[in-house]
């Protein structure tokens, strides 16, 4: 899994306009609120408006907010605003990778691994963090001791 700084920044963006919802933030007080790159931040902001999950107003009330409320935003929706596909191998879905040989059942591996990974951020929306209270199933995930390790702990054997 590799969660790049775009998209990371996108999804603490849209956590803060929940929190804030269904009032208006400056790009200015979000930046500031989740040290994110004020320029970087306004790109992100213009993509999640493109996508019509966030609005913006001028004026003294001005600011970006939600354009839904917060419970129906998944994580999931955000983070495809800046990644596309949720997984890919070499660019293309997992469902179209083929490979010869004794690699061929490998496909269905990352098919496998892509659903695992959108059932939690599918289940996941912007008002369960603000609530800081996981859906049952992401919460017993998150409880594992193991999910806390990096897969580069565990012991070559």
């Amino acid at each position: 899994m590799r969660i790049t700084a775009r998209v990371d920044y996108a999804v603490r963006a849209a956590v803060e306009l929940a929190a804030a919802a269904p009032g208006a933030l400056t790009s200015d007080r979000i930046a500031t609120a989740q040290g994110i790159p004020a320029r970087f931040l306004q790109s992100i902001l213009g993509d999640l408006q493109h996508a019509r999950l966030v609005t913006s107003q001028r004026g003294r009330e001005g600011g970006y907010r939600l354009a839904l409320p917060p419970e129906e935003v998944s994580i999931a929706r955000v983070m495809r605003v800046e990644q596309g596909f949720l997984a890919e191998v070499h660019g293309q879905r997992p469902e179209e990778v083929e490979y010869p040989g004794a690699a061929a059942p490998l496909a269905g591996v990352w098919v496998a691994a892509r659903e695992a990974y959108r059932r939690v951020l599918e289940e996941v929306t912007l008002a369960d963090v603000v609530a800081g209270k996981l859906p049952a199933a992401v919460a017993e995930l998150a409880a594992l001791e193991e999910a806390w390790r990096s897969f580069g702990d565990e012991p070559v054997v």
